[in-house]
């Protein structure tokens, strides 16, 4: 869980663990000081040593697997289009560009693995539209043009009447468990 504060405020409380362990105090002295685990001042002191990462400045969630110029390389074999690799159809599934990124690069991704990359590329999922072959463009839109406002109802709204159950003489009661006297039909049931 994430302890309370802003960015600056954990920054600046790891900084005063790592000036306390360089004076000379010891681990779970810090610790106990800062409010935290030995663990976590192990962690900072671990970060902070040459080659670890800066403090603060780690990024969030799991590394890539993809180097940005292989995002770049699928982001141009995606634009050839599905034809250009054997498909019969034109369209990508999570599943094809799974499989184009295994034979690409040799990293294996599932389909949500893959969405999350299409995601961070700024592609959007598209439903293929179906499109009858005897279409006439022209004539749906001197339809939409020219029929449908005089079929279409006017400004008047239609309101049903509500009825209510309780005003037509219903009551509304629960159903019989079966066992007693009234196990059949209840009075309170009846049409009043």
């Amino acid at each position: 869980m994430r302890p309370y504060g802003t960015s600056k405020q954990l920054t600046r409380r790891r900084q005063r663990a790592l000036d306390l362990l360089r004076r000379g105090q010891h681990l779970t002295q810090v610790a106990q000081r800062i409010g935290t685990t030995p663990q976590s001042v192990c962690r900072w002191r671990r970060e902070a040593a040459p080659g670890g990462h800066q403090l603060g400045r780690r990024p969030p969630g799991r590394p890539s697997r993809l180097s940005a110029a292989q995002l770049r390389r699928l982001v141009a074999a995606l634009k050839r289009g599905a034809y250009g690799y054997g498909y019969a159809e034109e369209y990508w599934t999570l599943e094809r560009i799974a499989h184009l990124i295994w034979d690409l690069f040799g990293v294996r991704y599932r389909a949500t693995g893959v969405w999350y990359v299409l995601h961070r590329l700024a592609w959007s999922c598209q439903q293929p539209q179906r499109r009858s072959l005897a279409r006439n463009d022209a004539a749906v839109a001197h339809w939409h043009h020219y029929v449908w406002p005089q079929i279409k109802k006017s400004g008047s709204v239609w309101v049903l009447p509500w009825f209510s159950l309780m005003k037509a003489g219903f009551r509304w009661c629960r159903r019989s468990n079966g066992r007693g006297p009234r196990a059949g039909r209840h009075p309170s049931c009846a049409r009043v």
